[in-house]
């Protein structure tokens, strides 16, 4: 077979594969996505790094397996509990073209990966969850180019963030989630000139009582070439499709050869150009930015997040919303979050009342951050310090570890108006100084990251244990969050008590759907502890442990290997709880009112709807009511306020089924009444 045959097939190839794996969401429309079939083989002897497997003419195991990046490894029966390395290799074909860098990204791998090009090293990255890139413009040849990748799971370490705890306690030994390893997330190229931007900030302040915004955008550009550059910045804003007209006030910037440099611009955007963001007004403005013969774009939002009277404010109001975590796991795909789980659960989330949340642990695909961006979800995210120990916390490594991952996330996810804060860690020791002095070093690096969020992390020590403010870590966050598994309204009160002035948000809390009472108990422990929390005005969110079950090797996981936490199974089969959570969390309630049949099948069912006054509450507009045959507008609501509507029905079946949307399409309460 001759070298030009070989390219074509080798083209035809990348062609199928892109376009078989295009459900796997890859940001950049221009990218040239390496997904598809690989070659991949496990080393558990950890002989790959000495014989040397990524180099060229070098000999390789005899035996590897064709795999599909994205891959968990995993997730496959073969290799389910293996931890180590395993090493993937693809060949694909390159034409060289001059005046142009070449990047090569990885949206995740986990956790720590080794990249080599036609047998040179490219780099190596730890973190899991976050994506990172290397410019390998001068390893690429024409025609065929082999990519070797080794990526290694161990996170079973005390130096990994997530990692185990060093306290030599086996019970300690695990982290608290599975180690789901492999290129978990899109791997792919894309071509630059020479000078390019490579990332933006856009950052908007809106003026709530004028209804004007201010806009300031800061664009990282990297001048690759050998001489100085001096890029034309042009800007284009959209809403709705439709562009906005702006002033931009920006200064001319020159970059040395080989240097990076941030580009700012700024400017106003008039009361009637302003549409803000919020849950059930999800408004987003597109921009482009060219920058010289390069491109870089972004939506974003207008919305303000502030702190006041215990009250976390969405443009001024307060916020009372439900949430839920959620756990990267589904049977088959380990970790790996294909678009159409990504939309299933963002849907199934924001039906059950999930819409103010800390997901979990650790970053998720940016994907779903669009979803919570255009319907209307707000997210608290979290770099994976998961229950680590004062040593830990005080090394230098570790700390460095975490800045690397907390840059990419927030670099990664800074322009999405979901995001409303960051939290850097859960359950550690925030009552003990190793705790203490994490919380306020982490988060004054955060702010010089991203200032325009909120800070917080998710405590257990609060709970009981602190007795004056200044003895636990929650002193330096912008709002509590409390992980709370029973004694719910004496902890708020504790809690409360400690920090009358800040904001509560319950992080974390919940039953298993297999304890005792089994799934009856779980659906009421939500009614009961929301009762708690409709008596306590501080108490900003309830994020309920789990939204899904999920596989686990730390211990009290069933022998079945998930921990049921979940409102919906692994599958996502609802359980009764997520019935009763869409019901509790919901804004709005329905009740009948009377029913009054007519002639001719011309019957009217008259209901009350209302606007919960307490939690969740918000102001109801653009809802509307949907039965088998019609579709009400439901008229505008204050918290608290209820109005009657009466709905032309059949009658025939002698009941009725009503649903309740929110103006995003997603529904938000149903009930069924008897026709009598």
């Amino acid at each position: 077979m001759n070298n030009k045959f070989k390219t074509l097939l080798l083209i035809i190839a990348c062609w199928i594969s892109q376009n078989s794996f295009a459900q796997y969401h890859i940001k950049d429309p221009g990218a040239i996505s390496l997904n598809g079939n690989w070659m991949f083989v496990l080393d558990p002897a950890e002989l790959g790094m000495s014989n040397q497997w990524y180099k060229e003419g070098v000999a390789k195991p005899s035996r590897q397996d064709i795999v599909t990046v994205p891959h968990c490894f995993s997730a496959d029966p073969r290799y389910e509990f293996y931890t180590g390395t395993a090493w993937y290799r693809k060949f694909f074909p390159w034409k060289p073209t001059s005046g142009k860098r070449v990047i090569l990204h990885f949206d995740a791998a986990f956790y720590k990966t080794y990249v080599w090009l036609n047998g040179q090293k490219v780099g190596e990255h730890e973190g899991g969850y976050t994506p990172f890139s290397f410019d390998v413009t001068s390893l690429l040849k024409e025609g065929n180019n082999e990519l070797v990748v080794a990526v290694n799971n161990n996170t079973w370490k005390t130096n990994t963030i997530p990692g185990v705890k060093d306290n030599g306690d086996v019970v300690d030994a695990f982290v608290g989630w599975v180690n789901y390893g492999g290129l978990i997330r899109p791997v792919y190229l894309t071509i630059e000139p020479e000078v390019y931007a490579e990332n933006i900030k856009i950052e908007t302040t809106p003026d709530l009582a004028k209804n004007t915004a201010s806009i300031t955008t800061r664009i990282r550009v990297k001048n690759a070439s050998t001489n100085a550059a001096t890029p034309k910045i042009n800007f284009i804003v959209f809403q709705d499709k439709k562009p906005v007209a702006l002033k931009w006030k920006t200064k001319p910037t020159t970059i040395p050869a080989g240097q990076t440099a941030l580009i700012e611009a700024e400017a106003s955007i008039s009361a009637a150009e302003v549409k803000l963001w919020d849950l059930d007004q999800p408004n987003l403005y597109e921009l482009k930015a060219t920058v010289g013969t390069d491109s870089i774009g972004s939506h974003f939002g207008i919305r303000k997040i502030e702190i006041r009277d215990a009250q976390i404010l969405l443009n001024g109001k307060p916020l009372k919303v439900g949430g839920g975590n959620r756990v990267l796991d589904y049977p088959g795909l380990g970790s790996m979050e294909p678009d159409w789980l990504v939309e299933k659960d963002f849907r199934l989330m924001k039906e059950a009342g999930m819409e103010f949340q800390r997901l979990t642990h650790y970053t998720p695909t940016e994907y779903y951050y669009d979803l919570a961006d255009k319907y209307g979800m707000l997210i608290i995210t979290e770099v994976g310090n998961w229950q680590l120990t004062g040593k830990q916390m005080d090394n230098d490594s570790m700390r460095a570890n975490f800045k690397s991952q907390f840059r990419e996330m927030a670099e990664r996810d800074w322009n999405h108006p979901s995001v409303i804060a960051y939290s850097v860690g859960n359950e550690y020791l925030s009552d003990k100084p190793g705790g203490q002095r994490w919380t306020k070093d982490m988060i004054a690096f955060a702010r010089e990251v991203d200032p325009t969020r909120l800070y917080t992390f998710a405590s257990m020590q609060i709970n009981t244990r602190p007795a004056k403010p200044e003895d636990e870590a929650s002193q330096y966050v912008d709002f509590v969050s409390a992980n709370i598994y029973g004694g719910h309204a004496k902890t708020l009160d504790h809690i409360h008590k400690l920090y009358p002035d800040k904001p509560v948000f319950i992080s974390e809390w919940g039953t298993r759907s297999d304890g005792n009472g089994g799934e009856a108990y779980q659906a009421q422990h939500i009614r009961d502890v929301i009762a708690e929390v409709r008596k306590r005005p501080y108490v900003a969110a309830t994020s309920w442990w789990t939204y899904n079950d999920y596989r686990s090797k730390l211990f009290g996981t069933n022998v079945n290997g998930f921990r049921p936490w979940g409102i919906v199974g692994p599958d996502r089969s609802p359980r009764r709880a997520y019935k009763v959570h869409q019901d509790e969390l919901s804004p709005v309630t329905i009740e009948k009112v009377s029913y009054k049949s007519g002639e001719q099948g011309a019957n009217t069912l008259t209901i009350k709807v209302t606007a919960r006054a307490d939690f969740p509450a918000r102001r109801i507009s653009g809802y509307y009511i949907q039965t088998s045959n019609t579709k009400v507008s439901m008229p505008e609501l204050n918290p608290g306020e209820s109005k009657e509507v009466a709905i032309p029905v059949l009658g025939f079946e002698g009941k009725t089924h009503i649903s309740i949307y929110k103006p995003t399409g997603f529904l938000t309460v149903e009930a069924e009444f008897a026709l009598e």
